[in-house]
């Protein structure tokens, strides 16, 4: 009997929607790919002081605009720092700035998503047209005006592309909580006499997760452009630390003698960019609750 009940709970198990979506996920190729790609960048990331070969900030005055090379694998820049090393200490800036923007929108668009969802009322009709408003600005004028606003260097930039992308999961957070409050168990909770505070919660906070994820993912990859955008302009990073927009900066007046100075951290934005979104795509058909 008991070895019956254990075959039983195994099949349970192994059935669960969250294995199906696992699985889903790892069969889909795109998204391995992507996931292949953000994880090579994070290694990157995190390892640049051991696996970079030079100084992203040391100059070499005899070494200025040298062609790729053994020596110089992506060249040198207009002051003879090496690309390589730059690339490489670059991927910091980037991808910290997508990780923590993301998070500042996810703390601040989640919560207010939350309220609104399950409060409704006049909370969700004066939260709902602060976010229509700041929709109605395009994303990047309004990063450009909060950076600028506060000041050019990464943090400001972070916070600045946090607050711009909290109104898209804000939207997020909203419509899932209208629909998980349909569910017959959200009636269940309230009916055994739960608070409201303990249902939103217990009950309703984790099941918008999903749909979360997905938005975090595809939000990273945007941020990552505002990012280098922000640099590109003189707004984020500052020299002589390297950036992905910076660097594209300063190799647009070398585009004829130097075209490498902006290839490579071209490609290194695109990439990166690539891959999350190949992985929020694979993450969005995983998820999907219409195929678990």
């Amino acid at each position: 009997m008991s070895t019956t009940t254990s075959l039983a709970s195994a099949l349970t198990v192994s059935e669960s929607p969250a294995r199906i979506a696992l699985g889903r996920f790892l069969r889909h190729r795109s998204a391995m790919f992507g996931l292949a790609l953000s994880l090579l960048f994070v290694i990157v990331a995190l390892a640049a002081p051991l696996i970079s070969p030079h100084s992203p900030i040391v100059t070499d005055w005899s070494a200025i605009r040298l062609a790729p090379s053994w020596t110089h694998p992506m060249g040198t820049d207009e002051i003879g720092r090496d690309e390589l090393a730059r690339v490489i200490f670059g991927a910091r800036a980037t991808l910290l700035a997508g990780v923590v923007s993301v998070l500042i929108a996810a703390a601040i668009g989640v919560p207010a998503g939350v309220v609104a969802g399950f409060a409704r009322g006049w909370i969700d009709a004066v939260l709902s047209r602060i976010v229509d408003a700041m929709l109605a600005i395009p994303f990047l004028i309004l990063a450009i005006a909060l950076a600028a606003f506060l000041g050019p260097n990464l943090r400001n930039a972070m916070i600045a592309i946090g607050v711009t992308t909290a109104p898209i999961f804000m939207r997020v957070a909203r419509g899932t909580t209208m629909d998980v409050m349909t569910h017959d168990y959200i009636e269940a909770a309230r009916a055994v006499g739960n608070p409201p505070w303990r249902v939103a919660v217990q009950h309703v906070l984790p099941n918008t997760f999903p749909p979360l994820l997905v938005q975090a993912t595809l939000s990273i990859a945007t941020s990552i452009i505002a990012e280098a955008s922000l640099s590109f302009l003189g707004l984020g990073e500052q020299p002589p630390t390297p950036a992905w927009g910076s660097m594209l900066n300063a190799a647009q007046q070398f585009m004829t003698q130097a075209p490498w100075l902006a290839i490579f951290p071209g490609m290194a934005i695109f990439l990166t960019v690539l891959g999350f979104n190949l992985m929020g795509d694979g993450l969005r058909d995983a998820l999907d609750p219409r195929r678990l």
